[in-house]
């Protein structure tokens, strides 16, 4: 008999009635009434042409051909259920990405956007690990270990893909600049908190900070180096949004908050400080990426190009 012409429902009923031989009891354990099981094993016995249980006025005893077609069904539950169990095993082993990147831009901007990558691609599983240190990338199985890093390449021994690179900017809240009567110039910036990063880089290189920034702009000499000094972008930029100082930030960690409304630049597009830094994908030097990584991968480069002429164009329109 073909498996589409299976009565389903009655073999449930039957199965249910075989293990305690009493239709009462597979009722109760079906949700369903004595009666509906008992029409169930009559319509199966009718399918089949032939009788499975033995009735008394007491109850119900299940004949040879039904205690043989219980075995049967039994086996073939079991089989059913060990499928099943194979396959939500094999679901919950989906391939593992360990992505290392900076805390503030892991924070800042890249987890606002995974939602967006296990919308749109999804299929491996992402485990994060915000840290400066330098992973070292490694396929793994049908996963891989991967590392975003902020620095200076080349970087050795890995293979990497340029995301952004870098600029820095003074932001600050709103109601800074509404204490002004007029435009602020960087010589204004004598009347204010400065908030610096004092990001130590893994490979010991110099990070620009406001002393450049201040030189450039030509009033190295006229306004105090910065007062308060925080090891991430993050609790700096809490402190701006909170309006209790000026920071230097990059579009990458700051372009959210520029869109929302919570900072803003003060000078708009003039007095960008370029920097040597850039944020890079660094995955193994040789091999292939499995599918479900090169899947993330893409999405990445993807967004990040995307990202970047988002943020040119806002700076050709500053």
């Amino acid at each position: 008999m073909k498996i589409e012409r299976l009565p389903l429902n009655a073999l449930r009923a039957f199965a249910e009635a075989a293990r305690t031989e009493s239709f009462k009891s597979a009722a109760s354990h079906l949700g369903v009434t004595p009666g509906a099981v008992s029409r169930q094993i009559k319509q199966l016995e009718a399918r089949l042409g032939i009788s499975l249980f033995a009735r008394h006025a007491n109850g119900v005893h299940l004949n040879e051909a039904g205690r043989q077609l219980a075995r049967d069904i039994d086996s073939g539950l079991e089989r059913i259920a060990a499928g099943v169990m194979a396959a939500q095993e094999r679901a919950r082993r989906a391939p593992m990405l360990t992505l290392s990147a900076p805390p503030s831009f892991m924070q800042l901007w890249l987890l606002p956007r995974l939602a967006d990558f296990d919308a749109r691609v999804g299929g491996i599983d992402i485990s994060l690990d915000a840290s400066q240190s330098l992973t070292i990338p490694a396929w793994q199985g049908d996963g891989a270990r991967l590392a975003i890093r902020y620095g200076r390449g080349p970087w050795p021994e890995v293979k990497s893909h340029r995301l952004f690179g870098d600029e820095l900017f003074p932001v600050c809240a709103p109601s800074l600049l509404e204490r002004e009567d007029r435009p602020m110039e960087p010589a204004d910036l004598a009347n204010h908190t400065l908030l610096e990063v004092a990001w130590e880089s893994r490979q010991g290189i110099a990070f620009p900070g406001w002393q450049a920034w201040l030189d450039a702009a030509g009033v190295g000499d006229r306004v105090t180096p910065p007062q308060r000094r925080y090891s991430l972008f993050g609790l700096a930029m809490d402190q701006a949004i909170a309006g209790r100082g000026i920071m230097l930030a990059n579009h990458p960690v700051a372009m959210d908050r520029l869109e929302s409304g919570v900072l803003v630049r003060p000078f708009g597009g003039r007095h960008v400080l370029p920097s040597p830094m850039t944020y890079d994908l660094l995955v193994p030097p040789a091999g292939e990426a499995p599918p479900a990584v090169a899947g993330f991968i893409d999405w990445l480069l993807n967004e990040a190009a995307a990202f970047d002429r988002d943020t040119i164009g806002k700076a050709a329109r500053s």
